[in-house]
């Protein structure tokens, strides 16, 4: 009895030990599942960027080449180095600290005919602005350049120590000074006012307390490059409701006479916005007879 007690007790030993083993070999299996999956999940989250900087690769040459061909002024540009030389102001780079004078070699990439007597500047008037110059040719704004409207309504940016070109997550326009999509239009917007010759135009909004902002990219930057050398006058269009809000005399659009070179000729006209949009719908009408 003593002898089959002690098989007895030696099987049950046995079957235990079998049933420990069994079990450690489940739980191994089931962390090495999870960690090839971690690892699957892990490798798409890093590559996950590739995507959005191949797109955004794509999406600036494809505009690129579109304007090229609907503006054959403009064929001496290279889309594939406008495309190194934009990656090379913020790849790798703090979002926040992209100075403007990033852009630099992108901007001197960028073949722009002068366009005299036809650049017309905007503040808070953006969208009637690009209604009136899409159906009528005889504007033109910085979003209608090549540079301008190759990056309008696009985000980007880097991050230090990657190469890598991302879409969202970026700062936005206030979250610091020198993000880089800030930057980019400040740095385009300082090209465009630098090439600014005979009579220019600007289109500022009438219906807000100050139309001439000292903070926007206008008084900030394009006011102050306007020189009398190149640039005969200025003319500001002031968009208002109907003959209703602020007029040439508001003291904004004073202090803008004085930022300006003395030797600039300025003038100032109030125009309905419905004026404006009559000559949106009838572009036969000269542009001179929309204000």
């Amino acid at each position: 009895m003593e002898h089959e007690g002690s098989h007895r007790f030696a099987r049950k030993k046995r079957r235990t030990r079998l049933w420990l083993i069994m079990g450690l070999c489940a739980v191994l299996s089931l962390v090495v599942i999870l960690a090839i999956s971690l690892g699957v999940v892990h490798s798409h989250v890093l590559s996950s960027s590739s995507p959005s900087s191949e797109s955004l690769k794509k999406t600036i040459i494809d505009k690129c080449e579109a304007f090229i061909q609907n503006n054959k002024s403009s064929s001496a540009n290279n889309c594939q180095k406008i495309w190194s030389a934009f990656q090379q102001a913020f790849v790798g780079r703090d979002p926040c600290n992209v100075p403007m004078e990033a852009y630099d070699p992108l901007i001197h990439t960028v073949i722009q005919d002068p366009v005299c007597n036809r650049m017309l500047f905007w503040s808070k008037t953006k969208k009637i602005v690009h209604d009136f110059t899409e159906k009528r040719d005889c504007f033109l704004t910085l979003e209608d350049t090549l540079v301008g409207f190759i990056m309008n309504g696009l985000t980007w940016c880097g991050k230090e120590d990657s190469n890598e070109t991302f879409t969202t997550g970026c700062p936005g326009w206030t979250d610091c000074v020198n993000n880089t999509v800030r930057s980019f239009w400040n740095r385009a917007s300082a090209a465009f006012a630098d090439a600014a010759c005979g009579d220019v135009t600007a289109m500022l909004n009438g219906s807000i307390a100050t139309p001439f902002s000292p903070t926007s990219i206008f008084a900030t930057i394009e006011v102050k490059r306007f020189k009398a050398a190149k640039v005969k006058s200025l003319s500001v269009v002031l968009v208002t409701k109907e003959n209703k809000g602020t007029t040439c005399d508001d003291p904004s659009l004073q202090d803008l006479q004085k930022e300006i070179e003395p030797k600039l000729k300025y003038n100032c006209k109030a125009v309905p916005e419905s004026k404006i949009q009559d000559c949106i719908s009838h572009p036969d009408t000269a542009c001179g007879a929309c204000w």
